[in-house]
This record gives C-alpha cells, sequence and structure tokens, in this order.
C-alpha cells in the first residue's frame, strides 16, 4: 500500500513537472532592441514598450500563445535568434537579401524608408557623394543605413554608433555632419525632443529596395515553418479586424503600412 502511494506520488510529480515544462515550452520569446522609439524603448517604470512591442504582443494574442519581450542589442539581435536566445525578432527590421539568407521574415507589417538628417543651418540640398565630401557620417552599426552609407559614400567619414540615440546625441552635439536613420525615428527626434531642435530631415526619403527592402518584417529561424505562417496568419487578423489600426494611431499621425496621412 505504501509502495502504491509512493509510486503514485512519484506519478503526480512527474506528471506536474512534465506540465510545467510544456507550459514554459509554450512561452515564445519575443526580442527587440528596446533603443528606438517610438518603434520599441523601455518606458519609466522600466517595461519594454513601443509599436513594434504591442503588434508583436496581439500577433502573440491572436495565436493563443504566452510571450514575453526580451532586450537585445542591435548588433547582435540575428545571432541571438539563430543562437535559440529567443524565438522572434520584432525590431523594425527591414527585409533585405542579406538577411533572408540567415532568417525567415513574415509578411511585411510596415514600409520601409530612411531619411538624412543635418544641422538646420547645414543647408544640404545636393545629396552626392561629390557634394558631400569631407562631412563626417553617423550611423547605427550593422544596420542598413550604415551599409547605404558605405555603398553610396565610400569616401565618406563614418562614425558608427551602438544605438539611434548615441547618434542623435553626437549629432546635437555637432561632433557629426549629417546621419542616415529610419524615416519616422528621424521625424520624431527632429520634431519631439529637446536634443533635436539643432536639426531636421532633409533631401527625399530612401526607398530604393536595394537598402530597405520589402518592407519591415518579424524574424523567425528557417526552420520554424510551422511558426511563421501562424504568424503571418496572426498579423493578418490583427490587420483585418483593426487592432493595428488602434496601434498605429497610438504613435503615428499617418498609416505606416503606406507612409500617407489617412
Amino acid at each position: 500500500m505504501k509502495l502504491t502511494k509512493k509510486i503514485a506520488a512519484v506519478t503526480a510529480l512527474t506528471l506536474s513537472l512534465s506540465a510545467t515544462m510544456a507550459h514554459a515550452e509554450d512561452v515564445l520569446r519575443i526580442a527587440t532592441e528596446g533603443a528606438f522609439p517610438p518603434f520599441n524603448y523601455t518606458d519609466s517604470s522600466g517595461e519594454i514598450t513601443g509599436f513594434d512591442v504591442e503588434i508583436g504582443m496581439a500577433i502573440c494574442e491572436r495565436m493563443q500563445r504566452e510571450c514575453e519581450v526580451v532586450a537585445q542589442e542591435w548588433d547582435g539581435i540575428i545571432p541571438g535568434l539563430l543562437a535559440n536566445n529567443y524565438d522572434l525578432i520584432v525590431a523594425s527590421m527591414f527585409i533585405t537579401e542579406e538577411r533572408k539568407e540567415k532568417v525567415s521574415f513574415s509578411d511585411s507589417y510596415y514600409l520601409a524608408a530612411m531619411s538624412f538628417t543635418a544641422p538646420k543651418d547645414a543647408n544640404i540640398t545636393d545629396f552626392s557623394a561629390e557634394a558631400l565630401s569631407g562631412l563626417t557620417f553617423g550611423a547605427q552599426v550593422s544596420t542598413t543605413q550604415s551599409a547605404f552609407i558605405e555603398a553610396e559614400y565610400p569616401d565618406a567619414d563614418l562614425r558608427l554608433y551602438g544605438s539611434q540615440d548615441e547618434a542623435n546625441l553626437d549629432m546635437a552635439s555637432g561632433r557629426i555632419d549629417i546621419m542616415v536613420g529610419d524615416s519616422i525615428p528621424s521625424l520624431d527626434w527632429v520634431n519631439k525632443t529637446d536634443d533635436g531642435k539643432c536639426c531636421e530631415v532633409v533631401g527625399d526619403p530612401i526607398i530604393d529596395p536595394k537598402y530597405v527592402g520589402d518592407g519591415v518584417g518579424i524574424a523567425v529561424r528557417k526552420e520554424e515553418t510551422e511558426l511563421l505562417a501562424a504568424v503571418n496568419a496572426a498579423l493578418a487578423e490583427v490587420i483585418a479586424d483593426g487592432t493595428y489600426d488602434v496601434i498605429n494611431d497610438k504613435y503615428f499621425d499617418i498609416d505606416i503600412r503606406t507612409m500617407k496621412a489617412r
């Protein structure tokens, strides 16, 4: 009788542990940079939030999956995914051919564009390599922006930063002459922050697919075909039921799927 009770207790414990492990495996981990407002950033309470995060969590809800968000520095974000440190990257990542060699992407969840930012008194109107020779460029490391500068301005004095915030600070301090960043965060910085009052977005948006790819997508490991299909289906639901528009309007004055006014 005692042996039976012990066996039953061990069985119950095993089942409990199995259920706990299964539950833990059900938790999807979402990586984002956490330093790229308004898309992803850490708020005053220490929580990671922003447009990317809210879209990611809405997708999780439609998939009926529990998710948690982790911050990851940009230059290690794809290696971290490939090392199984998390399951999804929702971090305003441009869908480019180079990145598609390493990961798979969801359908695009907004359009991609880059912009030049310069001091207000710079009066830059010619963006040829010749006209901008001698200027010090700034960009975030391991980004399409840095790749664009290296390709189009090969003789530029290029300074690379760990985050866009660091580049912004050097621009405000006059340590760089011009920088290239994502269009919407660049506009937010110059229009909505005290530091950004020094500067303005100049020239036309950079929308060449060679650099900005096919929009912005959610990255998964190549072997995660079922997860990718579930993410795409959930994203379509989030757009169709109006949730996307609610989140969009919380952060932006335009529809960022089209980059046009509503």
